[in-house]
């Protein structure tokens, strides 16, 4: 299942991703990955969540690359069943403009692997295209 929190920036959209990734590794039975675009605010995830920093990788430039991206690190590890992605419109070209195909790779690749996506938005609900899908949960 696809995850979204929706809203303009400043609104608290990271540290809910932070919280809800820090509850997810004390229930789950596989590992929880927490990407977001630099090392910011990333002292404040539990230690048993993976906190990728997407500047570590400058050559992922693309949405297609970003995707690529996703599907070598399930293939790497099959213990991973919850992925955050913070910020997903500063994460590689990825823009309202193509969200909505971006969301349905996510799905896609939750369904074959068996595994959540929570996605932070810096946008409002209503701006983003194809949101009310029954394969996305928007959480505020």
């Amino acid at each position: 299942m696809v995850n979204l929190i929706t809203g303009p920036k400043g609104t608290g959209k990271t540290q809910q991703m932070i919280e809800l990734a820090n509850e997810k590794v004390k229930t789950s039975n596989g590992n929880v990955v927490f990407i977001k675009k630099s090392h910011r605010n990333t002292t404040t995830l539990d230690f048993g969540v993976r906190a990728i920093c997407m500047e570590d990788y400058p050559d992922i430039l693309t949405m297609d690359e970003f995707i690529g991206f996703l599907y070598g690190m399930v293939a790497g590890n099959h213990d991973i069943d919850t992925i955050f992605i913070d910020s997903v419109l500063k994460q590689a070209d990825i823009s309202l403009n193509n969200i909505s195909a971006f969301m349905t790779s996510l799905s896609k690749i939750s369904a074959e692997n068996t595994l959540d996506f929570f996605i932070s938005v810096g946008a409002e609900k209503e701006s983003i295209p194809d949101i009310d899908s029954d394969n996305y949960n928007v959480l505020n």
